[in-house]
């Protein structure tokens, strides 16, 4: 093993958001001209990830597909591609031991496969968790149709990774804004609403969920949602410990919001004890995440839950 797959000797922080791109993966950017496929996931390897995990400190990765997911794979294909991409995550983690782990991708919105894709991450390849997008095919997490997955997810007690994506309804909605830009975080916020007022989460409380950036706009939301419930006795019912009881449940991940505005936010909202570092590499610089909370004043006890404890505690990792 080489000193750079042992990490730098006082490497600690587990990053819950870093993307693989698999071989498979690529290719359908490439064939569909998305614009990641001219970007740094072109030429991404996981030597790559491992470099800037090194500058930043990073002990460990737990890597997951990143929006469009497998949006853009023909139905025929989609299972295969799945599987694909998270047999070649798997892969990483043996290859290099300790540096990396995966939040493994499903099929959705086939559900049958779905499941069976379940087994096989959890038992076969021992995934961390299941990476989830917000929505798929204009369905968010919490729609009945995605009932049976959610079940499984809760039966197994699985953590649940959630990263966002623009819905079919939302894309392209301002020319020459790309959808990342709003429809990401409000996406985001749309399937926290929908997994509450389901239902699915008072049903589903074996989940262990973590949402990507802060929850997106959920910091500035989160009054509505609350709010909603106040005055609606059928969504009232839905969530039956509150709105906000719930959202202090869920765990969420610092990736482009180390900076005050966002860490403020969720400070305030849910606490340092739900928060995990995030980088979301290699699309951004794990150094520029670590310095942004670095400056942000908090205590080292507070810097060592969010780079490591908290991780550790959900996922039973040690940076």
């Amino acid at each position: 093993m080489s000193t750079s797959d042992r990490g730098s000797p006082g490497a600690r922080r587990i990053d819950v958001h870093h993307h693989l791109f698999p071989p498979g993966y690529i290719a359908s950017l490439v064939e569909h001209g998305h614009y990641l496929a001219r970007g740094p996931a072109r030429h991404w390897t996981p030597a790559a990830s491992i470099e800037d995990m090194d500058r930043a400190d990073v002990a460990t990765a737990i890597t997951s597909i990143t929006a469009p997911g497998l949006a853009l794979v023909a139905p025929d294909t989609l299972v295969g591609l799945n599987r694909e991409c998270n047999e070649y995550g798997a892969r990483m983690a043996v290859d290099h031991p300790g540096r990396f782990g995966l939040f493994a991708t499903l099929p959705l919105p086939d559900v049958d496969a779905s499941l069976a894709e379940i087994e096989y991450a959890l038992e076969a390849l021992r995934a961390d968790g299941i990476g989830l997008l917000t929505s798929y095919a204009n369905r968010w997490l919490g729609d009945p149709a995605f009932a049976p997955v959610m079940d499984e997810l809760s039966r197994r007690e699985a953590v649940v990774y959630v990263h966002p994506t623009a819905a079919e309804c939302c894309r392209n909605l301002l020319p020459g804004v790309p959808d990342w830009v709003i429809e990401f975080p409000a996406d985001t916020a749309r399937t926290i609403a929908s997994l509450l007022f389901s239902g699915t989460v008072a049903r589903c409380r074996g989940i262990r969920f973590i949402f990507a950036h802060v929850g997106g706009i959920l910091p500035l939301v989160s009054e509505h949602l609350i709010r909603a419930a106040e005055v609606d006795t059928a969504l009232a019912a839905a969530v039956p410990d509150g709105v906000l009881t719930e959202l202090r449940r869920f765990h969420y991940d610092t990736a482009l919001r180390a900076h005050p505005i966002g860490l403020s936010s969720a400070l305030q909202l849910v606490g340092v004890s739900q928060l995990l570092f995030g980088t979301d590499a290699p699309l951004r610089s794990s150094r520029a995440q670590v310095e942004g909370l670095l400056a942000h004043g908090l205590s080292e006890a507070d810097l060592r839950k969010i780079d490591s404890e908290n991780a550790h505690r959900l996922l039973g990792r040690r940076g």
